[in-house]
This record gives C-alpha cells, sequence and structure tokens, in this order.
C-alpha cells in the first residue's frame, strides 16, 4: 500500500457537494487541497461500468494532467427493488441539469411499480487515489438503509433526502455534515458512504497529522 506523504492533493471533481465532503474530511490533516476546477481540469467520461472503474478514470485523469496525487469518488444509490439501479448512473438520472428532485421521483416511480414493497437500500462510495506515474489506491464503503417518500431535509446533496440508514430516524438530507459522517480521523464508527471509504483511505494510505509513523 502507497503512503499518501502530506503536500498537494488534487479533489478530481466538479460536483460542489462531493468536493465539499472530501474537503470536510481531508481538512484536518493538514493537506493542500486543490479541486480539478481550479486547476481548469476537464472531466472526464464515465465510461467505466462499476464505481472503481470510474473512480480510476476520474483521479488518474487528474494525476497526470496537474503532476500531482489526485482523489476521487464516485458513488451512487443502488435499490435492490431495482436490481442495483440507479447505481453507476444515479448521476445521469438526474440529467444535465443535475436535477435530484427529478431523479428522486424517478426512484419512487420505479419502486411503486414493484410488488413486494421492498424499499431496501446501499449508498456505494469508491475513492481513488492515483499518482502521476499512474500507482492507483481504491477503497470502498457501503452504508445500509431505506428508501423513504417523501424526501425529507435540505442537508447534503443528491439523494440524501430519500435515504434513511439502518439504526436511524432522520434520513441523510436531515444530517448535519458531522453526524452524517459519523468519524473525524478518531476511534469513532464512520456512518456515510464516503466516510467509510475514507476512513479505510485513512487508516492504510494517509500519513496521519502528529505520527512520525504511516498508520
Amino acid at each position: 500500500m502507497r503512503k499518501l506523504e502530506q503536500g498537494p492533493l488534487v479533489i478530481a471533481s466538479h460536483n460542489q457537494g462531493k468536493i465539499r465532503e472530501l474537503r470536510d474530511l481531508l481538512q484536518p490533516l493538514g493537506y493542500d487541497l486543490k479541486t480539478a476546477g481550479e486547476l481548469d481540469l476537464s472531466e472526464p467520461e464515465e465510461t467505466g461500468l462499476t464505481f472503481e472503474a470510474n473512480a480510476e478514470l476520474k483521479a488518474l485523469a487528474a494525476a497526470k494532467a496537474a503532476g500531482l496525487p489526485a482523489m476521487s469518488d464516485d458513488s451512487g444509490l443502488a435499490v435492490d427493488a431495482l436490481d442495483g439501479a440507479p447505481g453507476i448512473y444515479s448521476a445521469r438520472w438526474a440529467g444535465p441539469d443535475k436535477d435530484f428532485d427529478m431523479a428522486m421521483s424517478l426512484v419512487e416511480t420505479a419502486l411503486e411499480k414493484q410488488d413486494d414493497g421492498n424499499r431496501t437500500a446501499r449508498f456505494v462510495s469508491v475513492i481513488c487515489v492515483a499518482w502521476p506515474d499512474g500507482h492507483r489506491e481504491f477503497f470502498r464503503g457501503e452504508v445500509a438503509g431505506t428508501i423513504v417518500h417523501p424526501p425529507r431535509g435540505d442537508q447534503g446533496f443528491g439523494y440524501d433526502p430519500i435515504f434513511q440508514p439502518e439504526g436511524y430516524e432522520t434520513t441523510f438530507g436531515e444530517m448535519a455534515a458531522e453526524e452524517k459522517h459519523g468519524w473525524t480521523h478518531g476511534d469513532s464508527v464512520a456512518l456515510s458512504h464516503r466516510a467509510r471509504a475514507f476512513k479505510l483511505f485513512a487508516e492504510q494510505c494517509l500519513v496521519m497529522p502528529n505520527s512520525d509513523q504511516p498508520q
């Protein structure tokens, strides 16, 4: 496992909600964070058929273009009764205008056509870290929950208002960032899919602050 030394790190995303969450998780570690937008990097087409493949596409393109280590996240909502849809196409369900109100309505309409009443789902996040020499590391996080209707809350982004994680009475859309992540570089248990992927990333790949040894 290659360690990520402190220094410049590119967040390989143009999604402001995703950038905000990754900044929240990375900021305490003292990295010099840059985004693909700030560096005027183009956004590669996500042609992969898995979360891992799409995360790799984005991280590797940014790392090679910027000449710096880059981190990307590919994530989505996988609804069991819909055979895992929208899955890797979660953003595409929102259309070119990124209308997630429409996307959430599409999920509810599709579920109403099912007759088994199954509303279980998972949020999936795969983080890829890539270096300019082509080396990559992957970290996957998942959180199980239930699709609710109507959507609740205006926190977070994307499908957060319709996803209620197991063991909670609130949706991700009703949670402040600290509660949604559930983990801040300590021994606490990560809650969100992205925080769970990031926790693995931090434990295995990062050189943590106030330590002379890789964690």
